[in-house]
């Protein structure tokens, strides 16, 4: 991979694009291809503790344009991400990619705001982020403090993807694709054809439990079409970078095994409390956060196969 050295348009368009970043570390980051960039969040829920640092984000580097995968959970980690970036690379920053509008993986948009940067996200984003953004701040308020808060805003996406699109980095190529409800409203995977590393955002979790905030339903019909993907690696939107697509089978197994309880249990009438506390019981031990997140993800399949 061949790095531009800094022009001084570079360094003006750096200098302006934040004069903070300067006094933030720069965040581990992991290189698991050529240009390509990881940073593995913590298998844990958001706190004041952590920054809110639980998602995997990432960067691409091409020889024209750098391409950012999520910007994590605050304004302090994007600016951390942004350290660096520019600490490996002086090609600007030409788009930063939302894989969907949760706040672990949205709340650090700010960072990168700067003249020639495109946000890019699913064409559902835009609504989804005006809906529940004012519900994330004050839950973020909540549980992180003022603090982190401050500088978080909601920024959404200018360039929509509905079905895919093309992103030039130069020598190399990036595909953001845009998924039916599934794991939320408005997913978006990213898949750098160079490297064959696909970036699935929260259509993919590892170790950490998936969590459901869309259609238990379209998620297992969209597993088929994610395992097509010409991928030979993953990051996953939690939980460590694995071979592709192997990586897929302890989630697929996951969401059936919760998916076929539900469903019975709603045939069988019991109350959804009762069938929410005991679905997909026998997952407890292969996942991380499971008391955390599996009764919730019931709740949300039983009112979907309710009404089937």
């Amino acid at each position: 991979m061949r790095y531009r050295t800094l022009t001084i348009a570079a360094v003006i368009g750096i200098a302006v694009q934040t004069n903070t970043q300067a006094q933030e570390r720069a965040l581990p980051v992991r290189e698991i291809a050529s240009g390509v960039f990881v940073h593995e969040g913590r298998i844990e829920l958001a706190s004041s503790d952590n920054d809110g640092a639980i998602a995997n984000i990432g960067f691409i580097i091409g020889t024209t344009a750098v391409a950012v995968i999520d910007t994590g959970g605050s304004v302090r980690e994007g600016r951390q991400l942004l350290a660096a970036i520019r600490a490996r690379t002086s090609v600007p920053i030409r788009y930063v990619i939302n894989t969907h509008g949760h706040p672990d993986h949205m709340f650090g948009n700010a960072a990168f705001v700067a003249d020639g940067v495109t946000f890019v996200g699913h064409h559902r984003l835009p609504q989804a982020m005006a809906t529940r953004g004012p519900l994330y701040l004050d839950s973020f308020q909540r549980s992180m403090g003022d603090a982190l808060l401050n500088d978080v805003r909601i920024v959404p996406p200018t360039r929509l993807v509905d079905g895919s699109l093309a992103l030039e980095l130069g020598e190399r190529t990036v595909i953001v694709k845009a998924w039916p409800v599934a794991h939320s409203d408005s997913d978006v995977t990213v898949f750098d054809r160079t490297s064959q590393i696909l970036f699935a955002g929260d259509l993919v979790f590892i170790r950490h439990i998936p969590v459901l905030d869309g259609s238990i339903k379209n998620w297992l019909d969209s597993l088929d079409d994610l395992v097509a993907l010409p991928a030979r690696r993953v990051v996953p939107g939690h939980g460590p970078v694995s071979d592709w697509p192997a990586a897929l089978a302890d989630q697929r197994r996951y969401l059936g095994t919760l998916a076929t309880d539900i469903r019975r249990d709603v045939k069988g009438g019991r109350p959804i409390r009762e069938a929410a506390e005991q679905a997909a019981t026998t997952e407890r031990q292969r996942w991380e956060l499971f008391e955390d997140y599996n009764t919730r993800n019931a709740t949300a399949a039983y009112s979907q196969f309710e009404w089937e």
